[in-house]
């Protein structure tokens, strides 16, 4: 009989969703405490799992998590990762689908100076060209944790000072943290990814689609969002993009960045809070920001950078929106198998990941709404998505169990050819590469 491990100590939200979707399988495997001799299913937290179990039974253990991921979730392995496959693969769809990149590894400001000689020369160019805005991410850091813009060689300098600053003694720190919940520590994450922002994003008011019974705005503002979409990758290696996405919302009305100075002519941290629409920084807003992507579907385009002819979101533009998601993750996850020792697809193993893409408006271009790539996201932060859209979760979460789970301990289960573009049990297919047969 099939026994499953379920641990998620830290996420009871997981922990349900893995249960009530193992429910669905039949028959329902047995919790245990901890793997038999027999058939395993390891559903777990990465900390929790026994990876060398995993890879000593390739038969008889199914894990939750790939032990060998970096290449994707990690932001600076993921900028290597794109920009080799690029090289060889010059014409691929993701030539336009990320965010010009440069990754650093600092941990004092200092070492900047030589860094505009060298690696940062060219970022270094184009701040002097100016008409650019940039953004700096932590490597390692989530949930919006140390992200900061810049438009000059001096407001970049000026980011660092003040996270040295905040890591200069523990007191000092601990005021910092306060003030500023997204402060970061530069000696400890020291790899950073420097982005260009996108200033043309897509733009809508939450407001048109109420919930809670709260009215419809009378007058919309554009609001700038990501969409949150959800991936599983099964097997070596299959690729699966969740139907439904979510769109998460800024907290305020979108305006373009503009630069401050204090007396002394310093530049001043600019105001995040029109472009950063990470859930996890406006926990005080519950539900407010969360859409279903479809629930955007005749809502008004509120993006006019050429036009101020009132547009809508149509049936067309939604699904082109859609294939652009399907192809950009089978080619990130191609570029990713380019790089073994940071990306190892087993046989015998599934992951879920957390996409975030931001789509922009560009009228001259075809499609008009173009999607990029921002960040991969392991064991995402799913109980963000609120009571409101849980469901869709328990739906993701029971597609899991019948695509990736129940086929591997029971091969009769196996469907027919499954092609790329098309969607079984809620999960659009967007690779299917033959890496290694199981052993």
């Amino acid at each position: 009989m099939l026994n499953a491990v379920v641990s998620w100590p830290n996420a009871p939200v997981t922990k349900r969703l893995v249960l009530n979707a193992l429910q669905s399988l039949d028959p329902p495997p047995a919790i245990v405490a901890s793997p038999s001799d027999g058939c395993s299913l390891l559903w777990s937290t990465y900390d929790d799992l026994d990876h060398e179990l995993v890879h000593s039974r390739r038969d008889t253990v199914l894990s939750s998590s790939y032990t060998f991921r970096k290449a994707l979730i990690r932001k600076h392995f993921l900028s290597r990762c794109l920009h080799a496959y690029l090289t060889k693969h010059p014409d691929s769809i993701l030539k336009d689908a990320a965010p010009k990149t440069f990754e650093i590894e600092i941990s004092f400001v200092d070492e900047l100076e030589e860094m505009f000689l060298d690696e940062l020369w060219e970022l270094g160019k184009e701040l002097e060209d100016g008409g650019k805005w940039w953004m700096l991410k932590p490597g390692m850091a989530d949930r919006g944790n140390g992200i900061r813009m810049f438009n000059s060689r001096a407001a970049l300098e000026k980011i660092f000072e003040d996270f040295e600053e905040a890591d200069s003694d523990d007191d000092s720190r601990q005021s910092e943290e306060e003030e500023d919940s997204t402060a970061v520590v530069t000696s400890q994450l020291r790899h950073f990814v420097i982005q260009e922002y996108l200033s043309n994003p897509l733009l809508f008011d939450p407001g048109e689609v109420p919930i809670d019974g709260s009215p419809k705005a009378d007058k919309l503002h554009g609001h700038k969002f990501h969409l949150r979409a959800y991936c599983v990758a099964s097997d070596a290696l299959k690729v699966y993009l969740f139907h439904e996405i979510l769109a998460l919302f800024s907290a305020v009305p979108y305006t373009q960045p503009i630069v401050k100075e204090d007396e002394d002519g310093d530049p001043l941290p600019v105001d995040l809070a029109p472009h950063l629409t990470n859930t996890s920084l406006q926990t005080d807003r519950g539900e407010e920001g969360v859409r279903l992507f479809k629930e955007l579907l005749s809502c008004q385009v509120l993006s006019k950078p050429y036009s101020m002819s009132k547009s809508q979101l149509g049936a067309e533009d939604m699904q082109a929106i859609m294939d652009q998601m399907v192809g950009i993750l089978g080619e990130t996850f191609k570029a990713a198998l380019l790089n073994p020792i940071h990306f190892q697809p087993l046989p015998n193993a599934f992951e879920l990941f957390g996409i975030d893409f931001l789509v922009t408006d560009s009228p001259i271009s075809l499609p008009r709404f173009q999607v990029k790539l921002l960040e991969i996201n392991a064991e995402p932060a799913i109980e963000l998505t609120g009571p409101r859209l849980s469901w869709i979760l328990q739906d993701l979460f029971t597609a899991i169990a019948k695509v990736c789970v129940e086929p591997f301990f029971n091969p009769n289960t196996v469907e027919a050819e499954w092609s790329v573009g098309e969607n079984r049990h809620g999960l659009i297919k967007c690779l299917d590469e033959e890496v290694r047969g199981k052993a």
